[in-house]
């Protein structure tokens, strides 16, 4: 008898919101939704309404992130907008024209030990990514430009992670030809370059296990690692999935499993420890999953850390599982 699928614990929905692109956290009981019309709806988690609403531009946006004192939106074409904590609402700072006509999606890092050494890495035109220090307007923007002529054609990035090794700050970055380059952000030194995934989407990675996933336009997610210390990228397996397409893979932060956005509008939930399946998620019935966000800690009213997915139909679903 087949097993059926788990039920989200919640649905967010609002008829203004429309389909949604991007998903995150702001500490837990709050989750902001950047939506395909470009708006950001901000929901309310103790009461599951929607507590804020207000329009970024006309594009897509494509990521959200928030710390502790602001917002970072990205919109379809490149432009990242900063925001600052206003009275019950969010105040306009400023932004970077992008000039990125792809889907790659910004990333932030956060220092655990440094909690001012906030960066967001961009997409730039062509094969550049932007690294932005948050906390500080006046630091210059860097620029990781890949031009050493003895490197293959690489267009544009698709995707990246930045982490933590040995000390140091790293940018795992994936171009349209399949190309992975690993760059030392201290030093703006590419250190690695593999082919490892032609039709990279999406890019994930956890140091402690050292082990990261890929997925993207195909039907197969593809596993790697690192050779330490001379930090050299290491193909893995691949996990194959029933329908082709990915928008998103995210390893929760306990090592305990990952998860899988599909074009099908599909959550898969994986063992990270063993790569085995464990679920297939089904509350989104029309169009795909685009993004995933998990909760830092649990959320009041489910005494749980939560999972919550974007949905095309416009829906954010809640999920309480394998905890």
């Amino acid at each position: 008898m087949a097993v059926l699928p788990p039920d989200p614990v919640f649905s967010l929905r609002s008829p203004d919101m429309g389909a949604v692109n991007s998903v995150c956290f702001q500490e837990n009981e709050r989750l902001l939704a950047g939506t395909l019309k470009g708006s950001v709806f901000l929901w309310d988690l103790q009461t599951n309404r929607s507590a804020l609403h207000f329009e970024v531009g006309s594009d897509p946006i494509t990521s959200l992130h928030h710390t502790s004192d602001r917002l970072v939106t990205q919109e379809k074409g490149g432009t990242v907008t900063m925001f600052s904590i206003g009275n019950s609402s969010y105040v306009k700072e400023h932004s970077i024209v992008g000039n990125h006509l792809g889907y790659c999606r910004s990333a932030l890092y956060m220092n655990t030990s440094n909690t001012n050494e906030q960066l967001l890495f961009y997409p730039c035109e062509e094969s550049s990514i932007g690294v932005l220090h948050v906390t500080d307007s006046a630091a210059p923007t860097q620029m990781l430009v890949p031009d050493d002529p003895q490197l293959p054609k690489l267009g544009a990035v698709t995707c990246f992670k930045p982490f933590d090794c040995a000390s140091s700050l790293f940018l795992l970055a994936g171009y349209e030809s399949g190309h992975f380059l690993t760059w030392d952000i201290s030093s703006g030194v590419i250190v690695d370059v593999v082919e490892l995934a032609t039709d990279a989407l999406t890019v994930d990675y956890d140091p402690i296990t050292n082990r990261g996933i890929v997925g993207g336009a195909s039907d197969k997610l593809t596993t790697f690692s690192y050779q330490r210390p001379s930090m050299q990228l290491q193909r893995g397996s691949e996990l194959c999935i029933k329908n082709p397409g990915v928008n998103c893979v995210r390893i929760r932060a306990d090592q305990k499993v990952f998860a899988s956005a599909g074009w099908d509008g599909r959550i898969r939930i994986f063992s990270w420890k063993s790569l085995r399946p464990l679920a297939v998620l089904t509350q989104h019935k029309q169009g795909g999953v685009m993004d995933l966000a998990y909760s830092r800690q649990p959320v009041a009213m489910w005494h749980a850390p939560i999972m919550a997915g974007a949905g095309m139909d416009g829906q954010i679903s809640l999920w309480d599982l394998y905890n």
